[in-house]
């Protein structure tokens, strides 16, 4: 299938860091797996957070694992609009000058000061993957997904290459009811 690649829907959700796991949850607490997800090593935990923006509390939003540097809140441009956030698009961990809000969990509370953003749609891909679709780390890219009444292009589209990754598409929730999509889509890389 030369070109296609599998389009996935991210929705909300956070990374934390050691230092705010702690805080959250108690000294020294463990995440719990409750999915792998399609990119190695990384997974969907049954732990969940409150994040309060100065409007609205978004409540239950999954962790992603393993723990990261800094922490980190992914949302939708309705979700932060929602509860009054102002989030850049950014590619994951560019949360320098990024929006702030409150994190609530079940042992403590935290305040981020920077780390939410609206996450900028990109492709994973290993050396192997971007040598057969021509393409480059960090080249921008369209992609063209086909739906029912409501197929369209995905401008601005990051390539990301690393042989620890796995060949997908990530876009948000807003992107993906937008283009009508289902599980399994696949989308037609555009140069």
């Amino acid at each position: 299938m030369a070109n296609k690649v599998l389009v996935e829907t991210s929705a909300r959700h956070i990374h934390v860091s050691r230092e705010h796991l702690d805080i959250l949850f108690g000294e020294g607490y463990e995440l719990t797996i409750k999915k792998m997800l399609s990119q190695p090593g990384q997974y969907a935990c049954a732990e969940r957070v409150d994040v309060v923006g100065p409007k609205k509390t978004l409540a239950g939003v999954s962790i992603l694992g393993p723990v990261r540097p800094e922490t980190q809140v992914e949302l939708s441009l309705t979700d932060a609009r929602s509860i009054g956030v102002v989030a850049p698009v950014r590619e994951s961990g560019q949360i320098k000058g990024s929006g702030a809000c409150k994190i609530v969990g079940p042992k403590g509370e935290i305040e981020i000061a920077e780390g939410v953003i609206v996450a900028k749609r990109h492709i994973h891909m290993t050396t192997a993957d971007a040598a057969e679709f021509g393409l480059v780390d960090k080249q921008v890219v369209s992609v063209k997904v086909d739906s029912e009444g409501r197929s369209l292009v995905f401008g601005d589209v990051v390539v990301r290459v690393n042989d620890t990754y796995a060949l997908a598409m990530h876009i948000d929730t807003d992107e993906s009811n937008a283009a009508g999509m289902a599980p399994g889509t696949m989308g037609e890389v555009i140069k």
